[in-house]
């Protein structure tokens, strides 16, 4: 049923490294897939195509001007990084209106997140609850036990409402 949800689904995926966009489409195959290397090819793309779901890397290609995008186009969108990866990030992404933060060593579930994202979606949930559930050891362990402490109640929040 998972793949169901992703079938025919027309994803944007914008990064700036192209064995990134490769190891993506080659994960979404059940997906009709359109990249996008740079800023200014995403940006053309978002404004004059429809799409269900956009990939977005934040560094490069400058992915908090295209969630802006994204989001004023109704396109649900996924921030993916490998370098801006921080509870700070995370929690632009999110007031920014990411639907889920996904780092690039985490890539391999890409197809989970975006179900994550879709149910939620379908359900009028909070796409969020999922993203903790799934990714709060990972960030534990880049970011230490205490990640959330600083902003414990913006992640309460975040993540169960």
């Amino acid at each position: 049923m998972a793949k169901d949800l992703l079938e025919n689904k027309k994803v944007l995926i914008v990064d700036d490294e192209p064995d990134i966009l490769e190891s993506l489409e080659e994960l979404l195959n059940m997906c009709d897939i359109t990249k996008a290397d740079n800023f200014e090819d995403a940006k053309s793309l978002l404004i004059n195509q429809n799409f269900d779901i956009a990939i977005l890397d934040i560094m490069g290609v400058d992915g908090y001007a295209l969630l802006d995008i994204a989001t004023d186009q109704k396109i649900l969108a996924v921030m993916l990084t490998a370098h801006a990866l921080s509870p700070e990030s995370i929690e632009k992404s999110y007031k920014g209106g990411a639907q889920y933060y996904i780092p690039k060593e985490e890539m391999a579930n890409i197809e989970s997140f975006l179900n994550d994202v879709l149910k939620a979606k379908a359900e009028g949930k909070n796409p969020w609850i999922n993203w903790y559930s799934r990714l709060a050891s990972f960030c534990e362990k880049k970011f230490g036990a205490d990640w959330v402490k600083d902003e414990k109640d913006f992640w309460d929040k975040m993540t169960f409402h």
